[in-house]
């Protein structure tokens, strides 16, 4: 059985017990009880009716927060000729083809979201087995393999709040919303966007309720169980 701290303790004895909150509530609720000494992040969790088993029921694709999840985003640009330059002046963090990819198969994963050019994609498919356990292989899916063209906005969509949802194994999706210190608008504004966003990819082999709970919680706090309704219903105006 795990045990837990005094201070995990005093904030769970706060939620009560067999209660759905009102997903403002709930943004209030853990926001209040995320108390460490760092600035904890908030992390939305959902259990969905989906099985990925299926390629029918698979879910997998990209939200942009209006408040950004609260640290700076290290860009990695795989690419090469004249589309180096755009994705510099765009602002990436690592730039570059043939050098990046010994980097990464001798170990270095010092980058939250990479982007590749078509041209590139055969170079990098041998690095499937490691960034696909990490959620960081380039796909056309998540706007993440794009045209030289596009790797302006690409860049820039990962830095404003890039939020990648997907269901794991178990029909589960864990995604963040931002950090303690934003406000709870701030909180509410980027779940409504990444709920917005989920419900409305539902995918069309789900058979009855798509989202079947929905909590929030914080780093080292307790979760905070939310209405599956009404969090279904939040939708960006």
């Amino acid at each position: 059985m795990v045990k837990h701290g005094k201070r995990y303790n005093n904030a769970s004895s706060q939620v009560v017990e067999d209660t759905d909150y009102e997903p403002a509530d709930a943004v209030a609720l853990v926001k209040n009880l995320a108390t460490a000494k760092f600035d904890e992040t908030i992390e939305l969790h959902l259990r969905t009716g989906a099985d990925p088993r299926h390629a029918d029921q698979t879910i997998r694709g990209v939200a942009i927060l209006p408040h950004g999840v609260g640290k700076p985003i290290r860009t990695l640009v795989f690419t090469q000729g004249e589309a180096m330059g755009l994705a510099e002046e765009a602002g990436a963090d690592y730039v570059g083809n043939d050098d990046y990819i010994k980097q990464i198969e001798d170990g270095w994963l010092e980058f939250d979201v990479s982007i590749a050019t078509p041209d590139m994609m055969g170079k990098i498919g041998r690095l499937g087995r490691i960034l696909g356990r990490k959620g960081l292989m380039p796909n056309p899916r998540t706007g993440t393999v794009v045209q030289p063209d596009d790797i302006a906005k690409a860049v820039e969509d990962s830095k404003k709040g890039r939020v990648e949802y997907r269901l794991d194994r178990s029909g589960l999706m864990h995604m963040p919303i931002g950090k303690a210190s934003f406000d709870a608008d701030q909180l509410l504004d980027n779940l409504t966007m990444l709920m917005d966003n989920i419900v409305r990819a539902r995918p069309s082999g789900v058979k009855g309720h798509f989202i079947r709970a929905a909590y929030l919680s914080s780093t080292m706090g307790p979760s905070v169980s939310m209405d599956v309704a009404m969090a279904s219903e939040l939708r960006v105006e």
